[in-house]
């Protein structure tokens, strides 16, 4: 975010998977909340995969989510027409069908890790979120992460470097081990001000008392 130094800035590291609806809806709330208080924001987005062990092909994600929590149909659909009203109020489509599929997200994270190097980090972030929400595509193949990589800005051939290379790996892995370590098993996780853990959607009100509390302690 741009650097103004009239406006107070606060530090805000996001653990989070570009396939993790509540993921985009914490951050537009919390987009809201800094709207709401003249506020800046340093963000970091950090890597996390819900399903590590998601196969190439991916999976139905009704059937996906049926298997992993055990909701039956009418469950779901459920969800989703909340996370879709969610969406709404937030200026954010998720347009599920029931061709949807959960994919494997850990090339996804190596782009968004050698994009934040080229200070990008956060538009690749948001068009992946797009993508994969608003568009339906599949974020888990090489070809779509270049396409999304290249509509912000970032070198297309470089992008499809990182991803064959396989150059961002390991780095990726210690990362995700970092915050694996340190308890964080659900997303999103928002650590504000290097020192304030909340975990999931918590809406714009907790979250701008949570960077006024931030400002107010740097004062």
């Amino acid at each position: 975010m741009p650097n103004d130094p009239t406006r107070a800035i606060v530090q805000v590291d996001i653990v989070s998977d570009v396939v993790c609806p509540w993921c985009i809806v914490g951050f537009r709330q919390l987009d809201q909340a800094l709207t709401r208080t003249g506020f800046l924001a340093n963000l970091r987005w950090h890597p996390f995969e819900l399903n590590p062990s998601m196969p190439p092909e991916g999976q139905n994600l009704r059937e996906h989510i049926t298997e992993k929590y055990g909701t039956t149909a009418e469950q779901s659909q459920q969800a989703r027409d909340r996370l879709s009203a969610l969406g709404v109020e937030l200026g954010f489509a998720f347009n599920f069908t029931d061709d949807s599929r959960m994919v494997n997200t850990f090339k996804a994270h190596q782009l968004l890790d050698w994009a934040e190097d080229q200070q990008l980090q956060h538009p690749l972030k948001m068009a992946l979120f797009d993508a994969y929400f608003t568009q339906g595509r599949d974020v888990s193949d090489a070809q779509v992460l270049a396409d999304v990589a290249q509509s912000v800005g970032l070198d297309r051939d470089s992008a499809t470097q990182v991803l064959d290379s396989g150059e961002r790996q390991q780095q990726v892995r210690e990362k995700q081990g970092f915050w694996t370590s340190r308890g964080i098993s659900g997303v999103p996780s928002m650590v504000f001000g290097g020192k304030y853990l909340v975990t999931g959607a918590q809406g714009a009100d907790t979250y701008e008392q949570l960077l006024r509390r931030c400002v107010e302690e740097a004062a």
